[in-house]
């Protein structure tokens, strides 16, 4: 694998929250607030971010484990930022920490584990 994939790279995404982001819309609560789905995505796409330049060429992650809190809601028009950085590199293996924040108010932290795999190997198995 790449040698420039290692401990430390970040990447922070952003949303602003959105009528079609809310628990409602998603149907994983009944308030007009961010739901968790749309948190853990943006925690998933910072992570895929994070490593997507040091990949080999053709190829890309896929998240294989996320497990995370979600502490606060967010309301419609507050802005949310995921940060994912990479703790751990094993093989074709990848671990992150994450953490979303609405403003500087932390919203939800955890793990997420993402696999390298081949892009076109991978789409061809399933």
């Amino acid at each position: 694998m790449s040698d420039m994939l290692e401990k430390g790279l970040k990447h922070t995404s952003e949303l602003t929250v959105s009528e079609a982001l809310t628990a409602i819309q998603m149907g994983s609560g009944d308030m007009p607030v961010l739901a968790t789905p749309a948190m853990i995505a943006l925690m998933e796409n910072a992570a895929m971010l994070a490593v997507a330049d040091e990949l080999p060429e053709g190829c890309t992650t896929v998240g294989g484990h996320i497990e995370s809190s979600h502490l606060r809601p967010s309301k419609i028009g507050d802005k949310v930022s995921a940060t994912a950085e990479v703790t751990k590199v094993d093989g074709k293996k990848i671990e992150f920490q994450v953490k979303a924040y609405s403003g500087e108010t932390l919203i939800g932290e955890g793990t997420h584990l993402r696999f390298i795999v081949d892009k076109e190997q991978f789409i061809s198995k399933h």
